[in-house]
């Protein structure tokens, strides 16, 4: 993290954010949790997809997690736009609507249990820090695009690997 965006998330800038976009784009202040705000908003989001998941039938599970995670990107792509423009930062640390819809798409289809969220929490946060080709490049998408479009692309990557792990029952039982 450079100074100038730890000086900006300090400053009262932030307060010119609407208070739905600065919710969202924190999701709901997991963003400003320390150390490593992205790990807690994906942290947050396996939270989220465990309760959820409990209460779903197994066979609509996927179905609501695919509504949960269009909503985020519909959601937080404004969101994080509006909040970055807010702060003059092109990615801001606090707003990890990015990595809930990222981690969200590394869940799809696949079996809720203590393992599989451990096992995708670890796959996603690799790919959202590592940024393989084409992931970094995403982030030179404009405003809130490239700030939530890397992270899904990083989710699809985990997303991809964790299908492999649960065919070939790497780590899992």
């Amino acid at each position: 993290m450079k100074m100038s965006e730890v000086t900006a998330e300090r400053t009262p800038a932030v307060r010119t954010a609407p208070l739905w976009s600065t919710l969202v784009a924190t999701f709901f202040g997991a963003g400003r949790l320390r150390p490593g705000p992205g790990t807690w908003g994906s942290a947050a989001a396996l939270l989220i997809w465990a309760m959820v998941a409990r209460w779903t039938p197994v066979p609509f599970q996927w179905v609501v997690l695919v509504g949960l995670a269009l909503l985020t990107i519909a959601t937080g792509i404004p969101a994080a736009t509006r909040f970055a423009r807010a702060l003059q930062v092109k990615d801001p640390p606090s707003v990890v609507i990015d990595e809930v819809a990222g981690q969200w798409i590394t869940m799809l289809f696949v079996p809720v249990s203590w393992r599989t969220l451990l096992v995708g929490f670890i796959l996603f946060r690799a790919f959202d820090i590592l940024k393989p080709p084409p992931v970094r490049q995403l982030e030179r998408l404009p405003e809130g695009t490239g700030i939530v479009m890397d992270d899904i692309a990083a989710g699809l990557y985990a997303q991809l690997v964790m299908q492999l792990v649960l065919r070939f029952r790497l780590f899992l039982p």
